[in-house]
């Protein structure tokens, strides 16, 4: 039984790694299409013209919205986003939710700041879990070929200039 029970795990534990591995192969944007909890987010960057800049070769960090996060935005926000006209602000939103580097979540510091490539900076607290400005790290440090995505369950804003 406990032969089975050993043999068992240790196969566990390699499928995992050769997953884990697997995973590391993918950009972040095939790794944001597989997940599927990011259709609103890639469409977004569909819109934005921003595929294969993402799938350059970085790195860059992401703190990626789920679809529930898109979704607590006002209503209409997002299809209004999604329009060609709005591209400008659309691209503005995205970008500010991107960081060159790869920043896993071992190199945050409370009250940090990091410069996103939007040009505008984000606030790093680690005082109640990790948070991005108001938004909260649901899933860290998902590494990519290119870099790293950190899941937030909001949608943050950059200032408004």
């Amino acid at each position: 039984m406990l032969r089975k029970t050993l043999f068992a795990l240790t196969a566990a534990t390699a499928l995992a790694a050769t997953a884990a591995f697997a995973g590391a192969k993918k950009d972040i944007v095939d790794t944001a299409v597989g997940a599927g909890t990011f259709e609103t987010l890639v469409a977004a960057v569909s819109a934005a013209d921003l595929v294969d800049t993402l799938k350059g070769d970085g790195p860059f960090t992401v703190f990626a919205p789920t679809d529930e996060a898109f979704a607590a935005l006002p209503e209409g926000t997002v299809e209004n986003l999604l329009k060609p006209e709005n591209k400008d602000q659309l691209v503005a939103i995205l970008t500010y939710h991107v960081v060159a580097g790869k920043v896993m979540s071992t190199d945050l510091t409370d009250d940090m700041t990091a410069a996103t490539v939007n040009g505008s900076d984000i606030m790093i607290d680690l005082d109640d879990g990790v948070k991005v400005n108001e938004a909260s790290v649901i899933t860290a440090d998902i590494v990519t070929s290119n870099g790293v995505i950190h899941v937030i369950d909001a949608v943050i804003l950059p200032p408004q200039s």
